[in-house]
Protein backbone atom coordinates (compact mmCIF):
# COMPACT_ATOMS: atom_id res chain seq x y z
CA UNK A 1 0.00 0.00 0.00
CA UNK A 2 1.00 3.38 -0.87
CA UNK A 3 2.57 5.92 1.82
CA UNK A 4 1.19 8.65 0.35
CA UNK A 5 -2.34 7.59 -0.22
CA UNK A 6 -4.72 10.01 1.22
CA UNK A 7 -6.61 9.81 4.11
CA UNK A 8 -9.53 9.28 2.61
CA UNK A 9 -8.95 5.85 1.17
CA UNK A 10 -8.63 2.48 3.58
CA UNK A 11 -6.86 1.11 1.12
CA UNK A 12 -4.63 1.94 -2.23
CA UNK A 13 -2.18 0.55 -4.57
CA UNK A 14 1.49 1.94 -4.39
CA UNK A 15 1.26 5.58 -4.99
CA UNK A 16 1.38 7.94 -7.18
CA UNK A 17 -0.55 6.26 -10.10
CA UNK A 18 1.85 6.45 -13.23
CA UNK A 19 1.21 5.41 -16.85
CA UNK A 20 1.98 2.47 -18.63
CA UNK A 21 5.33 1.59 -18.71
CA UNK A 22 5.25 2.05 -22.70
CA UNK A 23 4.18 5.66 -22.29
CA UNK A 24 6.83 6.23 -19.82
CA UNK A 25 10.28 4.64 -21.14
CA UNK A 26 11.62 2.78 -24.18
CA UNK A 27 12.82 0.50 -21.84
CA UNK A 28 12.16 -2.83 -23.07
CA UNK A 29 12.76 -4.68 -19.37
CA UNK A 30 9.65 -2.64 -18.06
CA UNK A 31 8.01 -2.47 -20.85
CA UNK A 32 7.85 -6.31 -20.40
CA UNK A 33 7.32 -6.39 -16.64
CA UNK A 34 3.99 -3.98 -17.32
CA UNK A 35 3.24 -6.54 -20.10
CA UNK A 36 3.45 -9.82 -17.82
CA UNK A 37 2.03 -8.26 -15.02
CA UNK A 38 -1.47 -6.94 -16.98
CA UNK A 39 -1.70 -10.16 -18.87
CA UNK A 40 -0.70 -12.54 -15.33
CA UNK A 41 -2.86 -15.84 -15.28
CA UNK A 42 -4.37 -14.27 -11.95
CA UNK A 43 -5.65 -11.08 -13.24
CA UNK A 44 -8.62 -10.24 -15.06
CA UNK A 45 -7.11 -9.96 -18.49
CA UNK A 46 -6.09 -13.78 -19.09
CA UNK A 47 -9.78 -14.85 -17.31
CA UNK A 48 -11.65 -12.78 -19.98
CA UNK A 49 -9.74 -14.37 -22.45
CA UNK A 50 -10.77 -17.66 -21.06
CA UNK A 51 -13.91 -16.84 -20.52
CA UNK A 52 -14.16 -15.64 -24.41
CA UNK A 53 -12.59 -19.34 -25.51
CA UNK A 54 -14.80 -21.17 -23.60
CA UNK A 55 -17.73 -19.53 -25.08
CA UNK A 56 -16.38 -19.92 -28.07
CA UNK A 57 -15.56 -23.79 -27.70
CA UNK A 58 -18.94 -24.47 -25.67
CA UNK A 59 -21.53 -21.45 -25.70
CA UNK A 60 -21.20 -20.35 -29.40
CA UNK A 61 -24.13 -20.07 -31.69
CA UNK A 62 -23.64 -22.27 -34.84
CA UNK A 63 -22.91 -19.69 -37.97
CA UNK A 64 -25.23 -21.34 -40.28
CA UNK A 65 -27.87 -20.70 -37.52
CA UNK A 66 -26.85 -17.04 -37.33
CA UNK A 67 -27.50 -16.43 -41.07
CA UNK A 68 -30.53 -14.59 -40.72
CA UNK A 69 -32.15 -13.15 -37.32
CA UNK A 70 -33.98 -15.46 -35.00
CA UNK A 71 -35.18 -15.67 -31.39
CA UNK A 72 -33.91 -18.96 -31.17
CA UNK A 73 -29.92 -18.24 -31.06
CA UNK A 74 -30.01 -14.88 -30.23
CA UNK A 75 -32.34 -15.91 -26.59
CA UNK A 76 -29.52 -18.69 -26.24
CA UNK A 77 -27.28 -16.23 -26.06
CA UNK A 78 -28.73 -13.42 -24.39
CA UNK A 79 -29.29 -16.58 -21.57
CA UNK A 80 -25.33 -17.39 -21.48
CA UNK A 81 -24.62 -13.78 -20.52
CA UNK A 82 -26.67 -13.33 -17.92
CA UNK A 83 -26.15 -16.32 -16.78
CA UNK A 84 -22.04 -15.50 -17.01
CA UNK A 85 -22.11 -11.94 -15.62
CA UNK A 86 -24.94 -13.37 -12.46
CA UNK A 87 -22.19 -15.95 -11.29
CA UNK A 88 -19.23 -13.31 -11.42
CA UNK A 89 -21.01 -10.54 -10.45
CA UNK A 90 -23.25 -12.53 -7.48
CA UNK A 91 -19.81 -14.05 -6.88
CA UNK A 92 -17.60 -11.08 -5.90
CA UNK A 93 -20.90 -8.92 -4.55
CA UNK A 94 -21.32 -12.02 -1.87
CA UNK A 95 -17.78 -12.43 -1.04
CA UNK A 96 -16.49 -8.84 -0.32
CA UNK A 97 -19.54 -6.99 -0.16
CA UNK A 98 -21.95 -9.16 2.06
CA UNK A 99 -19.77 -11.65 3.75
CA UNK A 100 -17.23 -8.19 3.81
CA UNK A 101 -14.44 -10.25 3.49
CA UNK A 102 -11.13 -8.85 3.34
CA UNK A 103 -11.55 -5.27 4.10
CA UNK A 104 -7.72 -4.33 4.83
CA UNK A 105 -8.05 -4.17 0.13
CA UNK A 106 -11.13 -2.48 0.54
CA UNK A 107 -10.96 1.49 -0.87
CA UNK A 108 -13.56 3.22 0.60
CA UNK A 109 -14.84 2.12 3.39
CA UNK A 110 -18.81 3.91 3.40
CA UNK A 111 -21.44 1.17 2.33
CA UNK A 112 -23.87 1.05 -0.49
CA UNK A 113 -26.54 3.57 -0.82
CA UNK A 114 -29.93 2.50 0.55
CA UNK A 115 -32.99 4.49 0.77
CA UNK A 116 -31.86 7.08 -1.84
CA UNK A 117 -34.45 8.40 -4.16
CA UNK A 118 -31.81 8.82 -6.83
CA UNK A 119 -31.96 5.35 -7.50
CA UNK A 120 -34.04 2.61 -8.65
CA UNK A 121 -35.95 1.30 -5.53
CA UNK A 122 -34.18 3.76 -3.53
CA UNK A 123 -31.55 0.56 -3.29
CA UNK A 124 -28.06 1.22 -4.75
CA UNK A 125 -27.35 -2.71 -5.43
CA UNK A 126 -31.22 -3.42 -6.93
CA UNK A 127 -30.37 -0.58 -8.73
CA UNK A 128 -27.27 -1.43 -10.42
CA UNK A 129 -28.62 -5.28 -10.51
CA UNK A 130 -31.35 -4.44 -12.66
CA UNK A 131 -29.53 -2.14 -14.81
CA UNK A 132 -26.85 -4.83 -15.50
CA UNK A 133 -28.96 -8.12 -15.96
CA UNK A 134 -32.17 -6.10 -17.54
CA UNK A 135 -30.42 -3.18 -20.02
CA UNK A 136 -26.68 -4.30 -20.36
CA UNK A 137 -27.41 -8.22 -21.05
CA UNK A 138 -30.14 -6.74 -23.57
CA UNK A 139 -27.88 -4.46 -25.58
CA UNK A 140 -24.86 -6.42 -25.48
CA UNK A 141 -26.21 -9.59 -26.42
CA UNK A 142 -27.81 -7.95 -29.35
CA UNK A 143 -24.21 -6.43 -30.42
CA UNK A 144 -22.92 -9.76 -29.77
CA UNK A 145 -26.12 -11.03 -32.25
CA UNK A 146 -24.86 -8.44 -34.89
CA UNK A 147 -21.23 -10.00 -34.93
CA UNK A 148 -22.38 -13.65 -35.40
CA UNK A 149 -24.72 -12.40 -38.24
CA UNK A 150 -22.05 -10.27 -39.85
CA UNK A 151 -19.48 -13.64 -39.38
CA UNK A 152 -22.00 -16.19 -40.85
CA UNK A 153 -22.72 -14.25 -43.47
CA UNK A 154 -18.95 -13.15 -44.88
CA UNK A 155 -19.02 -9.59 -43.90
CA UNK A 156 -17.26 -9.33 -41.04
CA UNK A 157 -13.53 -10.66 -42.41
CA UNK A 158 -12.42 -13.95 -40.02
CA UNK A 159 -9.34 -15.67 -40.21
CA UNK A 160 -8.12 -18.73 -38.47
CA UNK A 161 -5.05 -19.70 -36.42
CA UNK A 162 -3.91 -21.97 -39.37
CA UNK A 163 -4.01 -18.70 -41.79
CA UNK A 164 -1.92 -16.16 -40.04
CA UNK A 165 -0.67 -17.72 -36.58
CA UNK A 166 1.43 -14.29 -35.78
CA UNK A 167 -1.40 -12.38 -36.49
CA UNK A 168 -3.95 -14.34 -34.50
CA UNK A 169 -1.65 -14.07 -31.68
CA UNK A 170 -0.71 -10.13 -32.14
CA UNK A 171 -4.68 -9.27 -31.98
CA UNK A 172 -4.98 -11.05 -28.32
CA UNK A 173 -2.71 -7.51 -27.52
CA UNK A 174 -4.35 -5.52 -29.77
CA UNK A 175 -8.24 -6.17 -28.70
CA UNK A 176 -6.88 -4.68 -25.26
CA UNK A 177 -5.46 -1.55 -26.52
CA UNK A 178 -8.16 -1.01 -28.97
CA UNK A 179 -11.03 -1.59 -26.20
CA UNK A 180 -8.96 0.78 -23.82
CA UNK A 181 -8.87 3.37 -26.71
CA UNK A 182 -12.43 3.30 -27.98
CA UNK A 183 -13.73 3.39 -23.82
CA UNK A 184 -11.55 6.67 -23.08
CA UNK A 185 -12.49 8.72 -25.75
CA UNK A 186 -16.16 7.78 -25.85
CA UNK A 187 -16.36 8.30 -21.33
CA UNK A 188 -14.31 11.69 -22.17
CA UNK A 189 -17.41 12.60 -24.84
CA UNK A 190 -20.14 11.16 -22.16
CA UNK A 191 -18.79 14.05 -19.79
CA UNK A 192 -19.49 16.77 -22.12
CA UNK A 193 -23.24 19.03 -22.02
CA UNK A 194 -26.49 17.25 -22.28
CA UNK A 195 -24.25 13.40 -22.55
CA UNK A 196 -23.30 14.05 -19.19
CA UNK A 197 -26.72 15.51 -18.08
CA UNK A 198 -28.86 12.79 -19.69
CA UNK A 199 -27.27 9.66 -19.94
CA UNK A 200 -23.81 9.70 -17.99
CA UNK A 201 -24.83 10.84 -14.71
CA UNK A 202 -26.67 7.35 -14.53
CA UNK A 203 -23.82 6.10 -14.03
CA UNK A 204 -21.91 8.43 -11.89
CA UNK A 205 -24.63 7.95 -9.37
CA UNK A 206 -22.60 5.36 -8.02
CA UNK A 207 -20.10 7.75 -5.86
CA UNK A 208 -19.06 3.98 -4.22
CA UNK A 209 -18.78 1.43 -6.36
CA UNK A 210 -19.24 -2.54 -6.36
CA UNK A 211 -19.54 -5.53 -8.99
CA UNK A 212 -22.89 -4.47 -10.15
CA UNK A 213 -22.01 -0.99 -10.20
CA UNK A 214 -19.78 -1.21 -13.71
CA UNK A 215 -22.50 -2.18 -15.96
CA UNK A 216 -25.08 0.27 -14.27
CA UNK A 217 -25.91 2.88 -16.77
CA UNK A 218 -28.56 4.47 -19.05
CA UNK A 219 -29.96 1.94 -22.26
CA UNK A 220 -27.87 4.25 -24.42
CA UNK A 221 -24.78 4.48 -22.79
CA UNK A 222 -25.10 0.27 -23.00
CA UNK A 223 -25.10 0.90 -26.79
CA UNK A 224 -22.44 3.01 -27.03
CA UNK A 225 -20.05 0.85 -24.74
CA UNK A 226 -20.25 -1.96 -26.68
CA UNK A 227 -20.64 -0.70 -30.18
CA UNK A 228 -16.19 -1.12 -30.50
CA UNK A 229 -17.20 -4.61 -31.42
CA UNK A 230 -18.17 -2.59 -34.84
CA UNK A 231 -14.30 -3.01 -35.85
CA UNK A 232 -14.76 -6.64 -36.42
CA UNK A 233 -16.72 -5.74 -39.63
CA UNK A 234 -13.41 -4.54 -41.21
CA UNK A 235 -10.41 -5.88 -38.99
CA UNK A 236 -9.52 -9.76 -40.24
CA UNK A 237 -10.09 -11.73 -36.41
CA UNK A 238 -11.49 -14.48 -35.45
CA UNK A 239 -14.74 -14.98 -33.28
CA UNK A 240 -12.80 -15.58 -30.26
CA UNK A 241 -11.06 -12.35 -30.62
CA UNK A 242 -14.83 -10.71 -31.25
CA UNK A 243 -15.88 -12.41 -27.95
CA UNK A 244 -12.49 -11.54 -26.16
CA UNK A 245 -13.92 -7.59 -27.00
CA UNK A 246 -17.24 -8.56 -25.18
CA UNK A 247 -15.82 -10.07 -22.69
CA UNK A 248 -14.12 -6.57 -21.71
CA UNK A 249 -17.35 -5.05 -20.81
CA UNK A 250 -19.66 -8.00 -20.22
CA UNK A 251 -17.16 -9.06 -17.40
CA UNK A 252 -14.40 -6.46 -17.17
CA UNK A 253 -16.67 -3.87 -15.59
CA UNK A 254 -17.94 -5.64 -12.91
CA UNK A 255 -14.44 -6.70 -11.89
CA UNK A 256 -12.52 -3.34 -12.00
CA UNK A 257 -15.74 -2.32 -10.00
CA UNK A 258 -15.50 -4.27 -6.77
CA UNK A 259 -13.89 -1.84 -4.71
CA UNK A 260 -11.40 -3.74 -3.79
CA UNK A 261 -7.55 -3.64 -4.64
CA UNK A 262 -7.55 -7.71 -5.31
CA UNK A 263 -9.16 -11.45 -4.25
CA UNK A 264 -7.01 -12.93 -1.80
CA UNK A 265 -6.30 -16.66 -2.81
CA UNK A 266 -5.31 -19.55 -0.56
CA UNK A 267 -1.98 -20.07 -0.42
CA UNK A 268 -0.90 -16.20 -0.52
CA UNK A 269 -1.60 -15.65 -3.96
CA UNK A 270 -3.58 -12.58 -4.83
CA UNK A 271 -6.24 -12.31 -8.25
CA UNK A 272 -5.50 -8.62 -9.58
CA UNK A 273 -9.29 -7.21 -10.07
CA UNK A 274 -10.64 -3.77 -8.78
CA UNK A 275 -9.09 0.23 -10.54
CA UNK A 276 -8.03 2.36 -8.18
CA UNK A 277 -7.49 4.46 -11.09
CA UNK A 278 -11.22 4.33 -12.00
CA UNK A 279 -12.32 4.58 -8.42
CA UNK A 280 -10.92 8.30 -8.50
CA UNK A 281 -12.94 8.97 -11.73
CA UNK A 282 -16.30 7.93 -9.52
CA UNK A 283 -15.02 9.75 -6.24
CA UNK A 284 -13.49 13.66 -8.35
CA UNK A 285 -15.71 12.39 -11.77
CA UNK A 286 -13.43 15.01 -13.83
CA UNK A 287 -10.60 13.10 -13.90
CA UNK A 288 -8.95 9.74 -15.12
CA UNK A 289 -11.18 9.07 -17.64
CA UNK A 290 -9.52 5.86 -19.43
CA UNK A 291 -6.92 4.24 -17.77
CA UNK A 292 -2.94 3.75 -16.95
CA UNK A 293 -3.23 2.36 -20.72
CA UNK A 294 -4.54 5.32 -22.54
CA UNK A 295 -2.84 8.29 -23.08
CA UNK A 296 -5.61 10.53 -22.86
CA UNK A 297 -5.71 11.85 -19.67
CA UNK A 298 -1.92 12.78 -19.33
CA UNK A 299 -2.85 14.56 -22.86
CA UNK A 300 -5.69 17.11 -21.44
CA UNK A 301 -3.95 17.12 -17.99
CA UNK A 302 -6.72 15.02 -16.31
CA UNK A 303 -4.59 12.61 -14.65
CA UNK A 304 -5.34 11.83 -10.78
CA UNK A 305 -2.52 9.46 -9.29
CA UNK A 306 -4.16 9.41 -6.34
CA UNK A 307 -2.04 11.60 -4.04
CA UNK A 308 -3.34 15.04 -2.61
CA UNK A 309 -1.36 16.54 -4.98
CA UNK A 310 -3.50 14.94 -7.34
CA UNK A 311 -6.58 15.89 -5.45
CA UNK A 312 -5.45 19.84 -5.73
CA UNK A 313 -4.54 19.32 -9.33
CA UNK A 314 -8.42 17.88 -9.98
CA UNK A 315 -10.15 20.50 -7.99
CA UNK A 316 -8.35 23.01 -9.66
CA UNK A 317 -9.64 21.35 -13.07
CA UNK A 318 -13.29 21.11 -11.97
CA UNK A 319 -13.34 24.98 -11.15
CA UNK A 320 -12.08 25.37 -14.56
CA UNK A 321 -14.64 23.58 -15.92
CA UNK A 322 -17.30 24.84 -13.86
CA UNK A 323 -16.21 28.64 -15.22
CA UNK A 324 -15.61 27.73 -18.78
CA UNK A 325 -19.54 26.30 -18.65
CA UNK A 326 -20.57 29.62 -16.66
CA UNK A 327 -19.24 31.74 -19.21
CA UNK A 328 -21.21 29.96 -21.67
Amino acid sequence: MGDTATTRWQATPDLPLRPAAFYRTLNPVEIGMHLMRTWSPLGTRAFMLIAAWGIWEFAAPDLTRAQSFAVGWMAQIWIRNIVLVAVVASALHWWLWMRMAQQDLRYDTRPMGKNKRLFLFDDQVKDNLTLTLGSAMLIGTLWESVGWWAYANDIAPMITWDENPIWFVALFLLVPAWSIAYFSVTHWLLHRGPAYTHVHSWHHKNVNVGPWSGLAMHPLEHVALYADVLLFLVLPAHPVHFLFAMMHHSLGAPMSHTGHDALRLPGGFRFELGDFFHQLHHRFIECNYGGPESPLDTAINAWHDGTEEGEQATAARRRQLSAAKRAR
